[in-house]
C-alpha cells in the first residue's frame, strides 16, 4: 500500500517568494467522505487522478496516476464538486526536505499553506523562518474541505 506522510503549516512572511518557481495547479473533487477521497489534479501540462483514504495522523493510504491532460479537464468541467481549487505552487528545497508552498486563489484567496512529506511519521523536521503554526491535525485544511468551506467564508 502507498502511504502519504504529510504535515501542513501555515506561511507567514514572503521571503519564501524567491525561493522557487509557480506552477498552476486546479484541482476538483470526484467524490469526498470522511473515509476516501478522489482527486482529479491539472499541474500545468500534465494530469492526476488521486485516491486518498482516511487520515491516521499525519499518514494516510494515498495512489495516484497520470491521466490524459484532455480527460482531467473535461473531469474539472463536468463532474467535480464545486468551487474547483486553484492555487500556485511553489517546490521549495530546505534541509534535505522539499516543501510545498501553495498560494490560494478563487474562494480560498488569502490562504497560504505549506506542506512537507516525511518518510517517517516521527522523521524530524528543520522548519524554514517563513513556517508558522502546524495544522496538520485541522481537517479545515484539507484540501477537500476547502473545496466544500472554502477559506474566504470562515
Amino acid at each position: 500500500m502507498a502511504v502519504e506522510i504529510e504535515r501542513k503549516f501555515l506561511v507567514k512572511g514572503d521571503a519564501w517568494r524567491s525561493l522557487g518557481q509557480g506552477k498552476l495547479y486546479r484541482q476538483g473533487y470526484l467524490a469526498s467522505t470522511q473515509q476516501r477521497t478522489v482527486r482529479v489534479r491539472v499541474a500545468g501540462d500534465r494530469a492526476y487522478i488521486t485516491i486518498k483514504g482516511k487520515s491516521s495522523g499525519i499518514a494516510r493510504s494515498e495512489y495516484e496516476y497520470e491521466i490524459p491532460l484532455g480527460d482531467a479537464i473535461e473531469m474539472l468541467e463536468n463532474l467535480c464538486d464545486r468551487p474547483l481549487i486553484e492555487k500556485i505552487r511553489y517546490r521549495i528545497d530546505y534541509q534535505g526536505l522539499l516543501w510545498e508552498v501553495d498560494e490560494f486563489m478563487g474562494e480560498n484567496h488569502g490562504l497560504i499553506m505549506a506542506e512537507v512529506e516525511l518518510a517517517d511519521v516521527d522523521q524530524s523536521v528543520v522548519l524554514p523562518e517563513w513556517i508558522g503554526e502546524e495544522v496538520s491535525a485541522d481537517p479545515r485544511y484539507y484540501n477537500s474541505n476547502l473545496a466544500k468551506h472554502p477559506f474566504q467564508s470562515w
